[in-house]
């Protein structure tokens, strides 16, 4: 998450060892070493996650659409989000109220960028050993470009009110929260299922179950969620100790490598569903988290910050902003494939080039 960053545990234990000193080295291998397993762990789980929620969802008679925009977007993005909360609402100094608005900011960030860019280079992947004739993404194109404008239209109101200070702003925190609600009353009322979402795989822990009960599901999807979050923060360990090690501050590690972490679950979500060919609720599920981090964390940034943004932060939004009117006109023309996803990875290496100039 794009925040104010302290130094972590890591830094503190890593940073006086040499870097040929045996303790060193053997820290290196460790960090590596859970960087992988947290990783596969977040994978497995999101498996797990996203068959069980599917199942949910069509136990609850929910499209398949409004599955990914929706359900799992909510799943994935509840730990992000309680992080948000616990540090707006418990933070004891303006610094750790300012980690919850930077991961307000973040957070969008890399959906914007990094997993679009990442479910483009699945697709390519997929396309060719499917054999697949066109390239073109199957997706309700009118959907997906309406989806984009209704995230730009919310998202710029929270940047601008990040540049200024008044008296009701803290009140406009509703607004937010009323957004996200008309957002998911339209998903789940326009939402539908292709013949290819029809087929869902047995559930993980009740193979042998043609239609498994309902609290077997949300069992599953339970423990998928808690596997998810305490591998996540296993991972975000090892990302602060890697930066560690190659000698970055700690700054620099909150601002470039801990978005990346935050938003694993969600990338990892759509990165199943394009190997199971089902294309629509990969990006529904990105679309789905991206409206999710521009409103509910925002809600509770305003009503208990004074959110007011930094240069990196307004950089943040910048680059946002603008891969979105991207993503934009990509979906409003029909012109959406897996090298035009690829190329929005270009708005996070923009922004990390500008953030190291700033604060460098």
């Amino acid at each position: 998450m794009v925040a104010i960053h302290f130094p972590s545990r890591a830094s503190r234990v890593v940073a006086p060892l040499g870097s040929d000193s045996p303790g060193h080295i053997i820290i290196m291998y460790q960090t590596i070493t859970f960087f992988f397993l947290s990783a596969i762990a977040i994978y497995l789980a999101c498996e797990c996650f996203v068959n069980g929620i599917e199942w949910f969802g069509r136990r609850l008679n929910i499209g398949a659409t409004a599955v990914g925009s929706v359900l799992a977007a909510f799943g994935t993005a509840l730990p992000e989000s309680t992080v948000t909360f616990m540090a707006v609402v418990f933070g004891s100094t303006p610094e750790q109220k300012n980690i919850g608005v930077g991961a307000a900011m973040g957070g969008p960030l890399v959906l914007a960028t990094l997993a679009y860019a990442v479910v483009g280079l699945a697709l390519i992947c997929h396309h060719r050993r499917s054999n697949r004739k066109s390239a073109k993404i199957r997706v309700d194109y009118a959907r997906m470009s309406h989806d984009q404008a209704a995230f730009l239209a919310v998202f710029f109101v929270k940047v601008a009110l990040g540049l200024i200070v008044f008296t009701l702003k803290p009140w406009l925190g509703v607004l937010f929260l009323v957004a996200y609600a008309l957002y998911v009353w339209r998903e789940i009322r326009n939402s539908d299922t292709a013949p290819e979402e029809e087929m869902i795989e047995p559930l993980k822990i009740r193979p042998s179950a043609i239609e498994p009960p309902m609290g077997w599901i949300v069992l599953q999807i339970v423990l998928s969620l808690i596997v998810i979050a305490a591998a996540s923060h296993i991972f975000i360990s090892q990302l602060e100790n890697i930066g560690t090690i190659m000698h970055w501050p700690p700054h620099l590690v909150a601002l470039f490598l801990s978005p990346v972490a935050t938003e694993l679950p969600e990338i990892m979500n759509a990165l199943i569903w394009v190997r199971q060919g089902k294309e629509r609720l990969a990006l529904a599920n990105i679309s789905g988290a991206m409206m999710i981090q521009a409103t509910i964390p925002s809600a509770l940034g305003l009503f208990f910050t004074p959110w007011l943004f930094d240069g990196p932060l307004l950089v943040a939004g910048i680059v946002t902003a603008l891969a979105i009117v991207y993503l934009w006109q990509v979906f409003r023309r029909g012109i959406a494939d897996g090298r035009t996803l690829i190329i929005v990875s270009v708005g996070y290496a923009l922004f990390v080039l500008l953030v190291f100039g700033y604060v460098a």
